[in-house]
């Protein structure tokens, strides 16, 4: 799990994270291809951010990055339909 940690860019999950809820509650995008959008436009940003030098660790911390987000958004979606408990 440490590993997953020092690829995880806060900027990028945030970011994921606001597009993500936005796509599932604004349009009629299935909610299966939702980890894909996100996970590309992890990358995307991750690639724009760090742009000219693009390395695999870079494109994996921009797939780690959104995969983080929906992974977020489920966390917090439990926490709250348990009562927070």
């Amino acid at each position: 799990m440490e590993m997953f940690s020092t690829y995880i860019i806060p900027v990028i999950v945030g970011i994921c994270l606001i597009v993500g809820y936005i796509v599932k509650n604004f349009t009629s995008a299935e909610n299966k291809f939702i980890p894909a959008m996100v996970t590309v436009l992890g990358v995307a940003l991750a690639i724009w951010m760090n742009w000219p030098t693009i390395t695999p660790e870079i494109i994996l911390g921009g797939a780690v990055s959104g995969l983080a987000s929906t992974g977020m958004h489920q966390m917090f979606k439990q926490w709250i339909d348990n009562g927070g408990k």
